[in-house]
């Protein structure tokens, strides 16, 4: 059975949504206190950040314990009360799962690093280490122990990769995710599930980086046909999304087909990497908006010919906002907000809203390098300045790149600390929160916007459903696509400018109804005016237009 295309997913980072005991940190508790606010946006699925325990050197995603609660953001009766009264709202939870690799501090690694050789081949040992380099900077292998042997770990140096090639190992990962599905977990997310199939074989690399000999190998396919089987395949209204690192859309059709028996979806980067200069990530260059054309058209037509699903996104925690990236949101911000939304809501894939999109939150605006606590960006900072770049340079680039961006406190109200805690918050909260924050748009623009996209999705099979065309792809100023279902068309038309755009409409659109748009009083003729960051959603019934 195919999942339901019709749901939206809401991204919580835990750490940052709601502090109920006035420590500062987020919690489970403050989650269950704002499932009310999520039934009233619409969303179906809530999905989690990490809440495991963890010694939090990658914000959770090096853990400790599998099948447990980290007593910073609760327990697991709050868990369970959770997972309760989220169905109470109709709402169901998603667990990220991080499974190619553990924190060195997990059980597994500290019986492994004693001596125990059950416990040694649960990792990536080698006497002699490969070239590659890691995800997080410098060597990509670390001495195991004083064994003269060394381990493999593709991110942190505390987060060591899992072999998946031992099926014990695969047995004891199993285990976790119907752990989670016995306590009413019908949603996961698998962290950089493409990397789980390393060749048996490990070779230097000419790239020194490694990824041919561990990115989207033949083997991972096979791994997650077992992790289908094992574990969420068993139930009919299971929802899986992978997230693939460095991917491309032959592999992704592959992992999301309904006949692969794999994942229902894959979340993939690219089109976050357009305002990446050179590729390098810390660096201030517009956004190119043709390449971003180009990577939603390549991708959303090869995916709809192939039968892969997507999951379409524009935020995350890893990403500062996409209206500060995209948008001039001195002037537009609420055109620009509701255009990106609609710019993924009514295309074809799984749209997945950040906490605090749906109110329009920007970047923190910090001061100072003081009020960051993302490693990432403190390391980043450092380098840049030993490159020559001055403090001010240096700071500016942090400011628009840090993870802290997305990270900072959900703005509830305008009282102190944006509502979120009534202590010092871990990290600060940003300057907008006496405007932007729930209490003040919850009736505004933005998120009354997202509540129509998401009840559009429900009401609407060709937005759940049809397939995706592009359309005007040498427009030099409109993302525009076209939906098909049976007889039925919608043309989407996203200006991603910050000034009036003239369109010539198709004679078949020019009858058709005018479905959605974030402006007053759009009219349809052959010749339109697109205004500043207006989204224009045209609906057509073959019938209708004879």
């Amino acid at each position: 059975m195919t999942f339901d295309k019709r749901k939206v997913v809401y991204q919580i980072y835990p750490k940052s949504y709601k502090d109920t005991t006035g420590n500062g940190v987020g919690d489970l508790r403050g989650i269950i206190e704002k499932l009310p606010y999520l039934e009233e946006l619409g969303v179906d699925v809530i999905w989690l950040n990490p809440f495991y325990p963890s010694p939090q050197r990658d914000n959770g995603y090096d853990i400790s314990d599998y099948t447990a609660v980290n007593p910073l953001f609760g327990t697991m009766a709050d868990f369970e009360e959770l997972v309760e009264e989220a169905k109470s709202h109709g709402i169901e939870l998603m667990l990220d799962m991080v499974l190619n690799h553990c924190s060195t501090e997990h059980e597994w690694f500290q019986k492994a690093l004693a001596g125990d050789k059950y416990y040694q081949d649960f990792f990536i040992l080698r006497d002699k280490p490969t070239n590659w380099v890691s995800k997080f900077g410098g060597n990509a292998w670390a001495p195991f122990g004083d064994t003269g042997k060394y381990y493999l770990h593709l991110f942190d140096v505390t987060q060591a990769d899992l072999n998946w090639r031992n099926p014990h190992v695969r047995e004891e990962l199993f285990k976790v995710v119907n752990f989670w599905r016995d306590k009413g977990v019908k949603g996961f997310r698998f962290d950089v599930i493409n990397l789980i199939g390393k060749d048996e074989e490990l070779k230097d690399n000419d790239a020194f980086d490694g990824k041919p000999e561990y990115t989207d190998r033949p083997i991972a396919h096979d791994y997650l046909k077992m992790l289908n089987q094992a574990t969420f395949g068993q139930d009919d209204d299971s929802m899986t999304v992978g997230e693939m690192s460095f991917t491309n859309t032959e592999n992704c059709i592959q992992y999301s087909s309904p006949a692969s028996h794999e994942l229902d979806m894959v979340f993939n980067f690219h089109h976050l990497k357009v305002d990446y200069d050179n590729g390098q990530k810390w660096t201030l260059k517009p956004f190119d908006f043709e390449e971003l054309k180009s990577l939603f058209h390549t991708w959303g037509e090869e995916m709809s010919q192939g039968g892969g699903w997507s999951a379409l996104f524009w935020n995350n925690h890893d990403q500062p906002r996409a209206l500060n990236r995209f948008i001039d949101v001195k002037n537009f911000r609420n055109e620009g907000a509701t255009m990106l939304a609609a710019a993924i809501h009514l295309s074809r894939g799984t749209p997945y809203i950040y906490m605090g999109e749906e109110i329009g939150m920007l970047d923190p605006d910090y001061d100072s390098m003081a009020d960051y606590v993302d490693v990432e960006s403190l390391n980043a900072y450092q380098s840049l300045l030993e490159s020559g770049k001055s403090e001010a340079e240096a700071f500016a680039i942090i400011r628009a790149k840090s993870r802290d961006n997305s990270r900072v406190p959900m703005q509830w109200d305008a009282s102190e600390n944006a509502g979120f805690s009534t202590g010092t918050p871990w990290l600060k909260a940003g300057k907008t929160y006496p405007d932007i924050n729930v209490e003040n748009e919850k009736s505004g623009p933005i998120f009354t916007f997202y509540q129509e996209l998401i009840k559009l999705r429900k009401a609407m099979p060709i937005i759940a459903e049809g397939d995706y065309q592009s359309a005007y792809q040498n427009h030099p100023n409109v993302y525009a696509f076209e939906r098909h279902l049976g007889d039925e068309s919608l043309l989407v038309l996203n200006n991603f400018f910050a000034k009036d755009v003239a369109i010539d409409l198709p004679e078949s659109y020019q009858t058709g109804k005018v479905l959605l748009s974030n402006y007053p009083d759009s009219k349809l003729s052959d010749k339109i005016t697109l205004k500043p960051y207006q989204t224009l959603a045209i609906y057509q019934e073959k019938s209708a237009s004879k």
